[in-house]
């Protein structure tokens, strides 16, 4: 059996197992990683697919997005309505939305 110099009566102590067993899982990982990198650039039709469906879901997340940050300006400009100018603006702008409705 191997010898171990810093550990000559085979008593490895378990913290120094643990950190072998993480050292391994950890380039275990990086092991997939790579082949996943690999395979990726290996095929354009998968990078393809996987920037389709990225886009997609930006673009889903900017639009509920906006909608949500439009409809709470739309709700602190509504309580606005009673200042002077700034209501009169505010009128105008909610009767622009209301024609396009």
């Amino acid at each position: 059996m191997f010898k171990n110099k810093k550990y000559p009566n085979d008593k490895i102590p378990s913290k120094e197992l643990d950190k072998n067993k993480i050292e391994r899982v950890s380039e275990k990982i990086e092991n997939i990683r790579i082949a996943e990198h690999m395979e990726m650039v290996s095929n354009p039709k998968k990078i393809i697919y996987m920037n389709f469906v990225a886009g997609l879901a930006r673009g889903l997340g900017m639009g509920i997005g906006f909608t949500v940050l439009a409809g709470i300006v739309i709700y602190l400009l509504r309580s606005w309505v009673n200042l002077p100018y700034i209501g009169k603006i505010v009128a105008d702008l909610l009767d622009i939305i209301d024609g396009y409705r």
